[in-house]
């Protein structure tokens, strides 16, 4: 099979033709969009819960899980309550380093006001990276839920965040003494200064705020897959405008660097957000010193078009991650 995601046909006939929601405390049906579940607690409130993962060998790794675990609660306008950590280690690993993995996620727990309820490790002799795993667990009202399938025709989509930037900074943390043969120390300082968009978990939390019918962060497959995942979830067509997708300068030139295409790259902290007024979310973003752009429309039907000045194409189906793809690349290195 290919690197990365799986591909929603083998999803939907591998998988999902064989899943049935036995149990009714269990809100939604799983789906290859959504990643997030629901369990009904009481008195009309649910436990939410989202896993999400990363690998490498830079000893932030888990941060990078943690960032995309907590937003997806965000977007679904969970309260982040605890975590659940899980750390599989190459025999290589040393006790120092397993101490800084555990002390970077602790240090946003506690930011966050979040409890570590968790942690298991273990030493495999076929992990070759660190594999971290996070799952988080939070609370909403049902009522409050919002997803990524509740977009209907005629709404605006707005991007939230920038394209790229988790797939940059991953990049940057595995291979920052290559990177600095070919960059200025002050145009790396900047780039890694970018990481504090991230860790901040500003725009999931402002997201909580506003009125919004579908919200979807922005994951394995860039924005690309995450506007495709959008219109099939909530059965809509959409037109877009390339050159309103905000991309920071750095992360144009890093994946030029290593000839990766940034917009089907990973981008956790990143959202797309479906609203009646997306002018005006965008104002309301970009007062808390939020980046957003108002991207296009939804529209009838299935068609799927991103516009470039006079130019028109048709959105593919969601292609692996570049960051996937970077690390086939070196690991057959």
């Amino acid at each position: 099979m290919k690197v990365g995601n799986i591909s929603q046909t083998v999803y939907k006939r591998s998988i999902q033709k064989q899943l049935n929601r036995v149990r009714e405390e269990i809100l939604y049906q799983p789906s290859k969009e959504e990643n997030c579940i629901a369990v009904k607690i009481k008195d009309g409130n649910s436990m939410v819960s989202a896993e999400a993962t990363a690998f490498g060998t830079s000893r932030e790794i888990g941060v990078y899980a943690l960032v995309r675990a907590l937003n997806d609660l965000f977007a679904w306008r969970a309260e982040p309550l605890a975590i659940s950590l899980s750390i599989m280690l190459p025999v290589r690993t040393s006790e120092a380093c397993l101490k800084q993995v555990i002390e970077t996620v602790r240090m946003l727990c506690l930011q966050e006001h979040i409890s570590i309820a968790e942690v298991k490790t273990e030493v495999n002799p076929m992990v070759q990276q660190l594999f971290v795993s996070v799952r988080a667990y939070g609370q909403v009202n049902q009522e409050k839920i919002v997803r990524t399938d509740g977009a209907k025709s005629g709404q605006d989509i707005v991007l939230c965040g920038s394209v790229g930037l988790e797939g940059m900074l991953r990049i940057l943390d595995e291979r920052e003494r290559e990177l600095q043969t070919r960059f200025v120390p002050a145009f790396l300082r900047k780039a890694k200064a970018r990481k504090e968009n991230l860790t901040q978990l500003k725009t999931g939390k402002a997201l909580m705020n506003y009125e919004v019918t579908a919200i979807h962060q922005i994951g394995s497959g860039g924005i690309f897959a995450a506007l495709w995942n959008l219109a099939e979830a909530s059965g809509t067509g959409s037109v877009v405008e390339r050159s309103k997708m905000l991309i920071d300068q750095e992360t144009v030139e890093i994946c030029e660097y290593y000839n990766l295409n940034p917009y089907c790259m990973t981008s956790a902290g990143s959202f797309l957000a479906v609203t009646q007024n997306g002018e005006a979310l965008v104002n309301l973003l970009e007062q808390e010193g939020i980046r957003a752009s108002r991207l296009g429309v939804t529209t009838d039907g299935n068609a799927r078009v991103i516009t470039s000045g006079e130019e028109k194409r048709y959105l593919d189906r969601p292609a692996p991650d570049e960051l996937m793809l970077w690390w086939q690349r070196v690991l057959s290195e």
